[in-house]
């Protein structure tokens, strides 16, 4: 049984959504699952949960580190005991698979690289997101983990995204995009362009040149490997529209009794429609090129979310991402 450990006081709505979340992973997946955190809230929210045959075990952590921490990485060093470090820590001994966290980003970030270590050969670990397609999931790499990055890190961010999509989706030979303003190789800041060049140099990365913002909802590819800045706001912006979209399309079916006929009878449509584009069904980014997996869950997150993340961290584990991340970069790194 895949054992993943969840940091039970990490997001804005934890404890309660986050244990809620890893019963729901328990029951529908199969998975084992470590609650890591103070032992009394967790205890108190498993008692709200019929929870009997279910494997979820609680690994106390006293510390918690607050989402708006403004120096995360020294708050991991100063508080061994938290629960993100001590879910990490979970990890590292091989007593779980993998761990997920929907607490301080920079936290579960500072404690992953302090705890699991770097892959070999990686300069910086990027955040992998799954982005909704006309027709299958795009992975975004990076969504923040890095805002300062230089050609060599974007280039690993595309190697790791192309692992996280073969492992995750089955895909030999992933599209990889290089996220720009525009698809001549001449576009984009210098660090863009230089990146371009260290992608169309890798004979063995299927690297099919720039795409633009409005390609990737397309699924033109399925690596889209930027900085974390770009990154970042792209992804925000999509979520945005998202939301947008779907508070607009309710607002124009209950406008009038015509439009709420209508509704009904598409009702099945509009909530297939809804699940496409929320992200609660794509559970987390992944945060490549540390030994070990590590999915960071939206702040926000609820059980659904929570339920979903702890899926990822399971598929994750069972396709062994991690060793093919470090395959791949023998092969195009360390040459």
């Amino acid at each position: 049984m895949t054992v993943i450990a969840v940091d039970a006081m990490g997001g804005d709505h934890a404890p309660h959504e986050i244990v809620h979340g890893a019963v729901l992973a328990a029951r529908e997946f199969g998975v084992s699952v470590q609650l890591i955190g103070q032992e009394d809230l967790i205890k108190h929210e498993l008692k709200k949960h019929y929870t009997e045959y279910l494997s979820i075990e609680i690994i106390p952590a006293e510390d918690v580190i607050d989402m708006a921490e403004t120096q995360p990485a020294c708050a991991v060093r100063k508080k061994p005991n938290s629960s993100i470090a001590v879910a990490m820590n979970q990890v590292a001994s091989g007593k779980a698979s993998g761990v997920v966290a929907a607490g301080s980003t920079g936290a579960a970030t500072a404690a992953a690289l302090f705890i699991l270590k770097r892959i070999e050969g990686i300069e910086r670990p990027c955040i992998a997101a799954v982005m909704p397609t006309h027709e299958k999931p795009v992975i975004l790499a990076d969504v923040g983990a890095n805002v300062e990055s230089v050609p060599e890190n974007i280039f690993q961010n595309a190697i790791m995204g192309a692992a996280l999509s073969r492992a995750l989706f089955k895909i030999d030979r992933p599209r990889v995009g290089l996220l720009n303003i525009g698809e001549e190789p001449g576009k984009g800041s210098s660090t863009v362009k230089e990146a371009y060049q260290l992608l169309s140099g890798e004979p063995n990365l299927n690297f099919i040149g720039n795409v633009e913002g409005r390609d990737v909802p397309a699924g033109v590819c399925d690596v889209c490997a930027c900085d974390g800045f770009v990154g970042n706001v792209f992804l925000k912006t999509a979520e945005g529209i998202g939301k947008m979209v779907t508070s607009m399309l309710r607002e124009e079916l209950t406008r009038d009794v015509k439009s709420q006929l209508g509704s009904l009878l598409a009702k099945d449509s509009f909530y297939r429609l809804k699940k496409r584009l929320d992200y609660a069904e794509y559970g987390g980014a992944q945060l490549l090129g540390v030994k070990g997996v590590c999915v960071i869950a939206h702040g926000s997150s609820k059980q659904i979310a929570i339920k979903n993340a702890i899926r990822v961290a399971k598929d994750a584990s069972d396709a062994n991402v991690i060793k093919l991340i470090e395959n791949m970069v023998k092969s195009y790194v360390n040459k």
